[in-house]
């Protein structure tokens, strides 16, 4: 795959002159690295970057390389992770495509699709994505550069764990990046997945000297228990490693109301289901599910009981709608919707008289026909959609991604988020769209409705975090209607208490040293 020409971001940081705090010419600088996958990185980054806000600081998330499908739209008009986006709402500021410069979306078994600073470049298998690393170093440096101009401290995230040596060479998410440069790393260890010790010991033995001297500390995160008993395993980390620890992290319990990075979060909904209240939502558990942070405003409503159905398990009957969610591989996933049954499922709800909204990819199954001409999500082709709206998509190379705002024609409540899909959607339907978007001369409608009204599609994702369209579309639905949940407000104060969480548990003051020390 050849890189293509990426414009620089025009964002504040790109027109910023260097930062006069600076110590020896380098922006302040830390970046967590982890043992593993899912030991909390992300997490604790979004709250120390909350905690140095509170604290008077101008902070900046950055994470060299990112893998996942749920992403977010940046105001440069590009695209990055979901938690580089939550990382930038704790620091105040609005997504940058520079705070994720390579961005790495999985397509399946083909390989994934390339994000470079917030553009598409095409898709690579895992082989040529790592011959092709060595040539995004310089773009993700550049990207660090950039976005440290306005800021006081950059808090920086790794990805997966810096001892899969076997992977190391061109690495740039991880120590490879922390070299070129000079950045201190802190290791986090999850000690509620267990063999806490031997994690934090092996990683650090795997390393090579130069990367051992890159480590200034070890985290230890999602503690439960009595911490006393833990004093003599943190003397063995110290012992084995030369590394003291900044700090033992208690399990956050609050982190579910906060958007999750990827489809690893989905394994933990108990039994499929999230809720216990009398409306209940059922979303197919697509393979490549993309996007999915669509679906946490429903959970987090006292009256919904939401229902992710896996593989294996029909689609339940008398459920109050099904909602078909956002795919990285429309075509592909399609056809794993059709394997599961789940077709037959849909159309026997519809029999009945239920709704159905599809979101993104979602929307695009529910028309007569889609067509990949150009392989643009995976082998080029086409498929009869569910034919429950009078559409058909036709995808194409050129990516849609736009933040909007407008409002629910049905109710006149206000709806805000983004657009992030490839293909153009039209039909006798899209003559009843489901919003109108923009203000002024930019008005637009969006999505489609069936004659009847049960069956709708539109792109915009994150509609459901707007507390009065949420509340009006549940109440069409059977419920209340009632003001019980803030959304948006929940987020923030979520976010506030892991800050606080964080500062006292964590030498807060140590971590500053260190990123000064660079």
């Amino acid at each position: 795959m050849e890189l293509q020409a990426t414009p620089a971001p025009t964002s504040c940081a790109a027109r910023l002159p260097p930062n006069k705090r600076m110590t020896g010419g380098r922006i302040p600088a830390v970046m967590l690295q982890g043992t593993g996958s899912d030991v909390g990185k992300s997490l604790i980054v979004a709250g120390l970057c909350r905690a140095l806000k509170r604290r008077g600081l101008e902070v900046r998330p950055f994470k060299p390389q990112n893998m996942s499908n749920n992403a977010a739209v940046t105001r440069d008009g590009g695209e990055i992770g979901r938690a580089q986006a939550l990382q930038a709402r704790a620091c105040g500021v609005p997504p940058e495509s520079d705070m994720n410069p390579v961005l790495l979306k999985p397509q399946g078994e083909a390989g994934a699709q390339i994000v470079v600073q917030g553009r598409m470049q095409g898709s690579a298998s895992a082989r040529d994505y790592h011959a092709l690393k060595p040539k995004l170093l310089p773009r993700v440096l550049e990207s660090f550069a950039r976005l440290g101009g306005a800021a006081d401290i950059v808090l920086v995230e790794g990805a997966g764990s810096p001892a899969e040596v076997n992977l190391r060479a061109g690495d740039i998410a991880n120590m490879g990046f922390a070299a070129a440069a000079s950045v201190p790393v802190l290791l986090v260890g999850d000690v509620d997945r267990g063999g806490v010790l031997a994690a934090l010991v092996g990683t650090h033995a795997l390393l090579p000297e130069s990367e051992r001297a890159l480590l200034k500390g070890v985290i230890v995160n999602k503690f439960r228990g009595d911490i006393g008993l833990f004093e003599g395993a943190l003397e063995t980390v110290r012992r084995h490693t030369g590394l003291s620890c900044l700090g033992v992290v208690p399990f956050f319990p609050a982190a579910r109301d906060l958007p999750a990075e990827d489809g690893v979060a989905l394994d933990s909904v108990p039994c499929g289901t999230a809720g216990s209240g009398k409306l209940r939502i059922a979303v197919p558990r697509l393979p490549r599910i993309a996007n999915f942070d669509d679906l946490d405003p429903l959970a987090a409503e006292p009256e919904v009981t939401l229902d992710l159905v896996e593989p294996g398990r029909a689609i339940p009957a008398g459920c109050d709608l099904i909602l078909l969610p956002g795919s990285k591989a429309t075509l592909a996933d399609l056809a794993a919707l059709r394997a599961a049954g789940w077709d037959i499922d849909i159309l026997a709800h519809v029999r009945r008289g239920g709704r159905v909204l599809g979101l993104c990819a979602g929307y695009q199954m529910l028309g007569r026909r889609i067509a990949d001409p150009q392989g643009i999500e995976g082998p080029a082709g086409e498929a009869a959609g569910l034919s429950l709206l009078e559409v058909e998509t036709v995808l194409g190379d050129a990516k849609t991604l736009r933040e909007a705002s407008g409002i629910d024609l049905a109710t006149g409540e206000a709806v805000r988020g983004y657009e992030m899909h490839v293909g153009a959607t039209s039909g006798a339907a899209a003559a009843r769209p489901l919003l109108r978007l923009g203000d002024g001369a930019s008005v637009r409608p969006e999505g489609a409705q069936s004659r009847d009204g049960l069956i709708a599609g539109c792109y915009l994702h994150g509609l459901f975090a707007a507390d009065g369209f949420r509340r009006a579309f549940l109440k069409r639905l059977g419920g209340s209607g009632g003001a019980a949940l803030a959304y948006e407000t929940k987020v923030e104060a979520t976010l506030d208490a892991l800050a606080e969480h964080l500062e006292r548990h964590l030498d807060v003051a140590r971590i500053l040293e260190i990123a000064h020390a660079r």
